[in-house]
């Protein structure tokens, strides 16, 4: 990898901050395998990221930086360039909120309750034009003070804009776009108003590489060109010929950070947490499952499929426990707020129905708290992951890796994670309560030499693109 410099822009950034109790500000490094995979590629380029502030403590630090640039303002930033962008609270709203969240969110992952939602009306032009701004503060952002021929590495469905807008003013960058989200097929993707889903796909194609999770997502995008764009798609070199320019599509499929994971894992704070689990569950069964309470990540009917498998096995009665991690997500979209109170309600229902003085069939904790998880993962005879449509999923990669004794995984066909872990795990239709709680059952009876094995290729499966690794692939492909 050269020395020319790296600009990535996202809507999350590397930091964030916090006000303690005397007023002043306290920030924190960010995890994920967008921060993990950066930090090989700025040791190694002069690397700037763009991140918009998304709290009132970021919009502090964001205002005390010349030009948002946290590195010049004394704030330790991990040796990385981060311009933090201080986009006004009502336009960041409507583009965050409003567009992302409450409509791309739910064109790619298919969640419309269609008889009613969406209606796409002036309000939501408003609310469009606002998106617009955002991207276009992002492409300001990116070229205030970028060098010539930079490498642009702009991230996910917050920002399909931008590639089009650096094209326009600066067509020596070389640009990717990566989609961290499954992509709508045409016959969902046109419920958009057409100019708005042009604008979209016109957007993504400024860039010179765009890559996606999983081949599924990338095959959708290119129909998508084909059909509303009338595009020339060439299958067989995966390239989209728009507007006098070639455009390749890639499928780059994110590894789970063994070291960084194992490292963590092996914290004193996890260690506590593994311990008053399995004080708290006794010699039990475990199926486990981490999840934010996101509408897509299918939690209420995951805990159907627990319950039906406990009432056609009640062998299992006092022999298992299900824990299940949610983060709270997205609590400003009352889709999600309900949807969470369905996941309380159900909980509280199994307990209800199997529950004694001596066993709780299921734990149930809707809160933030990331060395739990790792300790969960470390203690799971069976793992669920069950999303309706899901870009990847990380969890069910983590979870093979920091397992202690082999974990069987439950997972959905939907999960682009399916394409390189479905070979050693049990599949499921998402929609399916009942396959999924004969799944369950049949984890749970695994033998333990099988269980081992599976979760072995599992956990080599799943680190077999380390986070650098996918990142950097990226940057080469821009040449």
């Amino acid at each position: 990898m050269d020395k020319a410099q790296i600009l990535v822009a996202s809507n999350r950034g590397p930091v964030s901050f916090s006000i303690d109790d005397d007023g002043g500000l306290r920030h924190r490094r960010g995890g994920g395998g967008l921060v993990s995979g950066l930090s090989s590629a700025a040791a190694q380029a002069d690397t700037l990221w763009v991140c918009a502030a998304l709290s009132d403590a970021d919009r502090q630090a964001a205002a005390r930086a010349p030009e948002g640039r946290l590195d010049r303002a004394g704030f330790d930033v991990g040796g990385t360039s981060v311009r933090m962008l201080d986009i006004p609270p009502a336009t960041f709203a409507n583009a965050y909120t409003s567009v992302a969240n409450s409509t791309l969110w739910f064109v790619h992952h298919m969640l419309y309750d269609t008889p009613n939602k969406p209606g796409f009306g002036a309000g939501f032009r408003a609310e469009w034009a606002d998106y617009r701004a955002y991207n276009a503060a992002f492409a300001e952002g990116l070229l205030t003070g970028s060098a010539d021929n930079a490498r642009v590495a702009v991230q996910d469905y917050h920002l399909a804009l931008v590639p089009r807008m650096l094209r326009g003013r600066r067509p020596d960058l070389r640009i990717s776009h990566f989609s961290h989200t499954p992509w709508a097929p045409p016959e969902y993707f046109r419920m958009l108003p057409a100019d708005i889903g042009r604008e979209l796909l016109e957007g993504m194609l400024g860039a010179d590489h765009l890559g996606f999770l999983s081949r599924r997502w990338a095959d959708a995008f290119l129909r998508c060109c084909e059909t509303f764009l009338r595009a020339d798609v060439d299958w067989a070199k995966r390239t989209v010929e728009y507007g006098s320019r070639v455009i390749g599509v890639a499928v780059h499929p994110l590894g789970a950070d063994a070291d960084g994971l194992r490292e963590r894992a092996a914290a004193d704070d996890v260690a506590e947490r593994r311990a008053a689990l399995r004080e708290r569950v006794g010699d039990r069964r475990l199926i486990v499952r981490v999840d934010r309470t996101e509408l897509s990540k299918n939690i209420v009917r995951g805990l159907d499929a627990y319950r039906e498998m406990l009432r056609d096995h009640p062998e299992w009665h006092g022999r298992v426990t299900h824990l299940a991690f949610a983060y709270p997500s997205r609590g400003d979209v009352p889709e999600y707020r309900e949807y969470t109170e369905s996941v309380l309600r159900v909980a509280k229902e199994i307990n209800e129905e199997f529950g004694t003085d001596s066993w709780t069939p299921l734990i149930l904790e809707v809160n933030d708290d990331y060395p739990r998880s790792l300790a969960a993962y470390r203690l799971a005879d069976v793992l669920l992951v069950n999303p309706i449509r899901d870009g990847m999923n990380l969890v069910a990669k983590e979870g093979p890796v920091l397992s202690d004794d082999g974990c069987a995984l439950v997972l959905s066909t939907e999960a682009g994670a399916a394409d390189e872990l479905g070979a050693h795990a049990l599949l499921v239709n998402p929609y399916d309560v009942s396959e999924t709680a004969r799944a369950l059952h049949t984890a749970l009876e695994m033998p333990d030499a099988e269980r081992r094995e599976r979760g072995a290729h599992l956990a080599e499966k799943a680190t077999a693109v380390s986070p650098q690794r996918w990142f950097g692939d990226q940057l080469r492909a821009l040449g």
